[in-house]
């Protein structure tokens, strides 16, 4: 099997990042791994999308992601052009949202060459044209009202004000647009003074989301990955991870100061999966990161969920196993049937 992972930039890579987990774990299995940031992508004018991209070396198994990014990134790292022909499966695991300034030509890169590779037969995940729909939370939106904390989605000051009021307790605040626990913000229930000033500096981007505040939030949040529809397991064990906020931050994101600690999972989160099932099956998300606290969902991430190195290391089993054979059955069977399958269907299959 021939796989490329699309990121953001490779370089800025890390060893713990879960593409690099999947990637390292995919080259020791013998499959051919390529690696491309957006920047990477290109047309080509035999008609065909691909990429200038990373390879490791092939004859080589290394022990660890570490020492397979730095086979990547270092100095004697190889690169090669790759065309969609090449291809049996491309994983875009690019964050539009993490996009800095000056780099808005990114953010949409990979669905667009990704919508390319579909025409040539090769299996996009998660699939291209659903993921166009989710460049925001508003995509979060879709999925049944039973599943959400209460929201409100405006740039109205007023509008807000007055659903600060109908919650009689702590609100979120945070962007439309972002991801990693940038803007958020808590207003609580005696702090209304700030309420203003914060909802102009978010508003400065676009829109506001305003969510009810959920107290069991105090406890962190769930990270449940959900691969094929189903929450995603192996040896008995969930890939989940419980992020625990740090102290005077409530933000619970391992990169804004949260930390990892082993989660349970139970009946009231794999129900939550069952909600949303229906929705990711339909849009073709193959491997989704559910953030849960308590009963409800804070955020589907569709594009890039990380932390399945982590929850390996919390339960002791190596997650990356399932998912690869979820990708081998995917290719087995698209090799079998051909177009007469379409992608959202192989992705979920």
């Amino acid at each position: 099997m021939t796989i490329g992972f699309v990121v953001n930039d490779v370089n800025t890579e890390k060893p713990d990042h879960t593409t690099i987990f999947l990637a390292q774990r995919m080259h020791n299995l013998g499959h051919t791994v390529l690696l491309m940031g957006v920047g990477d992508l290109a047309y080509y004018p035999d008609g065909y999308m691909g990429a200038n991209a990373a390879i490791a070396d092939s004859k080589h198994k290394y022990k660890s992601p570490a020492t397979f990014l730095e086979a990547i990134q270092g100095p004697k790292a190889k690169r090669t052009r790759v065309t969609a022909p090449d291809l049996d499966v491309l994983m875009l695991r690019n964050d539009p949202s993490s996009e800095g300034e000056g780099r808005g030509w990114a953010q949409n890169a990979g669905i667009i060459f990704g919508q390319l590779a579909l025409r040539h037969g090769v299996i996009v995940l998660n699939d291209p044209t659903s993921l166009s729909d989710a460049v925001n939370k508003m995509y979060f939106q879709h999925f049944p009202e039973a599943v959400r904390p209460r929201t409100l989605i405006t740039r109205d000051k007023d509008e807000i004000k007055e659903f600060f009021n109908e919650q009689k307790n702590n609100i979120i605040l945070k962007p439309l647009q972002g991801s990693g626990g940038s803007g958020v913000f808590m207003v609580k229930k005696n702090d209304s003074t700030n309420l203003n000033q914060i909802v102009e500096a978010i508003s400065r981007d676009g829109y506001v989301i305003a969510q009810e505040y959920l107290p069991q939030a105090t406890e962190g949040d769930v990270r449940l990955f959900v691969v094929n529809g189903e929450a995603l397991q192996h040896n008995g064990k969930y890939c989940a991870m419980r992020r625990v906020n740090s102290k005077d931050d409530i933000r619970s994101n391992i990169h804004a100061g949260g930390s990892a600690v082993a989660a349970k999972v139970d009946q009231s989160m794999l129900d939550l999966v069952e909600l949303v099932r229906p929705k990711l099956i339909q849009d073709g998300m193959f491997m989704v990161g559910l953030d849960i606290v308590g009963d409800k969902l804070m955020e589907i991430n569709v594009f890039s969920p990380g932390g399945m190195p982590t929850a390996s290391n919390l339960e002791g089993v190596d997650f990356s196993i399932p998912v690869i054979e979820a990708l081998e059955r995917k290719v087995h069977y698209k090799n079998t049937y051909g177009t007469q399958i379409d992608n959202k269907t192989v992705a979920m299959i």
